[in-house]
């Protein structure tokens, strides 16, 4: 089952303190970019993020689960607790790189 419209907008308003938010649609699902940096995959109507040490505290009580097949498992990241969501996502975000450049 693809994620909602409506769940792919609340992950957006909900990170929208953050900065520039933008969602992608990719194979069905959808990739969710802050300030230019893919930092949620969402799948089903739950929002993964990578498993990177820089979080790992901060998602030691969290699920995992794999966004889809021959994925890596990932956080679920719960977006209830939105200052936690915005958290994890910042953090996240000064370990992720910026996208490569297309060759054109």
């Amino acid at each position: 089952m693809a994620c909602s419209v409506d769940f792919i907008e609340f992950i957006c308003d909900t990170l929208a303190p953050l900065g520039q938010v933008r969602y992608r649609k990719m194979m069905g699902e959808y990739v969710v970019y802050v300030n230019e940096k893919c930092v949620i995959t969402a799948c089903d109507n739950t929002a993964y993020v990578k498993k990177l040490p820089c979080i790992a505290g901060l998602m030691a009580d969290a699920g995992v689960g794999v966004p889809y097949k021959g994925a890596k498992e990932a956080y679920v990241l719960e977006l209830s607790d939105s200052a936690k969501a915005q958290k994890v996502v910042s953090v996240l975000w000064d370990h992720l790189p910026f996208p490569k450049a297309k060759k054109g």
